[in-house]
């Protein structure tokens, strides 16, 4: 019973502390952002739409500081109760450092659960609505592809195909195709100046009709041209998929992201960024209980003799650092062509090390 009140007791201090700290950063971010969106203002960009651009940015900024908010509210919150000797008490009762921080880790895994529901559910529709707003942009207008090209393999050699605009409506721009032999020489080249979505066929590929067809096909008798009103071609996308190359990787969900990756595996290629926002989201959980961890060391420990300013300056450089970390790692994964999922999970047991060295290190 004694433990179960003392566990109520961490939790509840903890969670405060992370609920404020999380909060005054993310007010602090929409003031300082509001005001810097001022600057923009003009005839067709008024306060309001600033106001309603920030408005839908929020989620955005929000599940930017929580990892940083929970640091900082573990080591305000555990701070409080070494400074009033109650962790120290709490132990001379027989309870572990590591029960308390475990205790500690409860109230982060809540906001942890936050940042993955507004990443699924909030930040695709509330960055859509964002950045309408802020490129004067109908909603309508954003979910289209310019410049979309595609490579099929097949037996006889491949396809290039180039579509110049395709939105998610079943629409389609000028779309020119290019066969290929085994021997990549050049066999057939073909332009449509239009096409709209038919239907999708029973090997997962997906039909479109063309119209005004000009063929030139190429072979060891010479070149011959035709022209055709309609034809039938296969894509690996569907109009339902145009989303999923027009956004960017930070305004995805989870299964956005996947489902990026599964349609550029359809497709034989792959985008590194999306795969490394994907791995980044999925093991943010592990990312904010790490910082937990490391935060826990700051209060046990020497450091329990120092104030409270000093913890929470510590607490910022850290969250800091390893933001910087993780953009580090990002930016190596993607220009040397490291593995996303390993340089996303770098920092992580970076920080889990770290954090477990120094709470051994100040017993």
């Amino acid at each position: 019973m004694k433990s179960h009140i003392l566990a109520r007791y961490v939790i509840r201090a903890a969670f405060l502390a992370m609920l404020g700290a999380v909060l005054g950063l993310w007010l602090l971010q929409l003031i300082f952002a509001y005001l810097n969106e001022l600057e923009d203002l003009s005839d067709t960009y008024t306060v309001m739409d600033a106001l309603k651009f920030i408005l839908y940015r929020s989620p955005y900024f929000l599940v930017q500081f929580i990892p940083t908010g929970a640091l900082l509210g573990a080591v305000v919150g555990l701070g409080l109760l070494a400074g009033n000797s109650e962790l120290v008490s709490m132990q001379a009762s027989g309870v572990s450092k590591y029960r308390i921080i475990s205790w500690a880790m409860i109230p982060a895994s809540v906001f942890v659960v936050l940042s993955l529901a507004v990443n699924q559910f909030a930040l695709p529709i509330t960055n859509q609505k964002a950045e309408a707003i802020n490129t004067r942009t109908p909603e309508t207008k954003l979910v289209s592809v310019n410049g979309y090209w595609s490579v099929n393999e097949h037996d006889g050699g491949q396809d290039i195909v180039h579509i110049s605009y395709a939105d998610s409506d079943g629409v389609l721009g000028e779309t020119k195709r290019y066969t290929l032999d085994q021997s990549s020489n050049l066999t057939e080249a073909m332009r449509a100046s239009s096409g709209v979505y038919d239907a999708k066929s029973s090997d997962d590929r997906y039909s479109w009709q063309l119209s005004d067809i000009d063929v030139v096909n190429i072979n060891a008798s010479g070149v011959r041209r035709t022209h055709e009103d309609a034809k039938i071609l296969t894509l690996p996308i569907a109009p339902t998929d145009v989303h999923l190359l027009t956004r960017e990787p930070e305004d995805m969900s989870l299964t956005d992201l996947y489902a990026h990756g599964t349609l550029m595996n359809h497709q034989g290629s792959s985008s590194a960024r999306h795969e490394l926002k994907f791995w980044q989201k999925l093991l943010s959980p592990f990312a904010v209980l790490s910082l937990v961890l490391v935060a826990s060391s700051f209060v046990f420990g020497s450091l329990r003799s120092q104030g409270l300013g000093l913890r929470i300056v510590l607490a910022l450089l850290t969250g800091l650092l390893f933001s910087y970390l993780t953009d580090l790692t990002g930016f190596i994964a993607l220009a040397a062509n490291w593995s996303p999922f390993v340089m996303a999970l770098l920092p992580i047991i970076i920080s889990a090390l770290a954090g477990v060295y120094l709470l051994q290190k100040r017993q």
